[in-house]
């Protein structure tokens, strides 16, 4: 888990980064100048993040981007994929400043990725836990992420989260058992507002 892991973020960091990023996205789209959290020194440190955004009270996706390796420090990194988020997820028309009142908005910290190594590729089920695992699958120039928390809101078992990971990359959904889609896992905590603007609390996932 290299120099730190999601383990060492605490409920205030949580709700820290969903401050943050929910201050970026209203000032980015000019409805209101709010101050940015003061925040501890784990933003300092690089990190995965992922900023999603939900329609309050139907909790239907409204954009969802992210960084799954710690490329740049925390705070850098919530600041830019809020923004995008918000604005350029190329599936969703980019947030209109009046939709904010009806968004909660989830930060997701991540640990970095690590390779899943199996022999046989029937074994790779057992190298996953669903509710403790986001994966990553690579074949060539295509790669697919899902984020831990979405096989528990789907009722996914392992075999059904590995191939919609598959899917994700544009593969058959069958083809992580062929042996030649590479697999990474993370882990991850889950911070997200209750209602808009409103409490934050750690997102159980499982």
């Amino acid at each position: 888990m290299g120099e730190w892991g999601a383990r060492l973020f605490t409920d205030q960091d949580g709700e820290m980064a969903v401050r943050m990023a929910r201050a970026v996205i209203e000032n980015e789209l000019g409805r209101k100048e709010i101050g940015l959290p003061s925040v501890s020194r784990q933003f300092d440190m690089d990190s995965g993040v992922f900023v999603t955004l939900n329609t309050y009270p139907e909790k239907n996706l409204r954009g969802c981007i992210g960084y799954p390796e710690p490329v740049m420090a925390l705070g850098r990194a919530i600041k830019d994929v809020a923004v995008a988020a918000a604005l350029r997820d190329p599936r969703f028309p980019p947030v209109r400043p009046e939709e904010m009142d009806r968004i909660v908005i989830d930060v997701t910290l991540l640990t970095p990725p690590q390779d899943i190594r199996c022999s046989d590729m029937e074994d790779l089920p057992g190298q996953v836990k669903v509710g403790r695992d986001g994966l990553i699958a690579r074949k060539g120039f295509r790669s697919g992420l899902l984020l831990p928390q979405v096989p528990v809101e789907y009722g996914w078992s392992v075999e059904e989260f590995l191939s919609h990971t598959c899917m994700k990359a544009g593969l058959h959904p069958d083809e992580w058992r062929g042996g030649d889609v590479a697999f990474q896992r993370f882990q991850g905590k889950v911070f997200g507002e209750e209602t808009p603007r409103g409490k934050v609390v750690e997102i159980p996932l499982s």
